[in-house]
């Protein structure tokens, strides 16, 4: 499904228009052949869930219009992690990068052409509220 340059820019287009309406921050993403994976912040007005509603619901409508799609494009739920800190941030961040290099996509995370890796698309910042990565403190003994 996801192979289609076409189905492609109609996820763009529905994601980036739904952060763009402040429904949610997007902090990264990769568009897989099969899957999705998202980095993002839900806004004080817009659950997860409700986020994860308007993109895939949002997609798939449209992908039906222009398309004549009719089966499901979405498999009912989706699984999620809450984010600690920003060395867990940071985690997320590089597996989305590197999902296309470790399925053998490109060579590269950045020359995957849908995903935030790319360089092309305008991405959040990460949320100010993360807590800092904790301090590697070593200890000395004599002896």
């Amino acid at each position: 499904m996801f192979t289609k340059r076409e189905v492609c820019q109609i996820f763009g287009d529905a994601i980036f228009g739904y952060r763009d309406k402040g429904l949610f921050q997007l902090h990264a993403f990769v568009l897989m052949p099969d899957h999705i994976h998202v980095l993002l912040t839900s806004s004080e007005t817009t659950t997860l869930e409700r986020a994860v509603q308007y993109i895939k619901g949002g997609s798939s409508r449209t992908i039906g219009e222009i398309l004549k799609f009719r089966l499901p494009v979405w498999q009912t739920g989706f699984s999620d992690h809450r984010i600690r800190d920003a060395q867990d941030f940071e985690a997320h961040e590089r597996y989305i990068a590197e999902n296309p290099v470790k399925r053998g996509l490109v060579t590269r995370g950045e020359d995957y052409e849908w995903s935030s890796a790319c360089g092309k698309f305008r991405m959040d910042n990460a949320p100010q509220r993360l807590k800092p990565q904790a301090l590697e403190v070593g200890a000395l003994r004599r002896g």
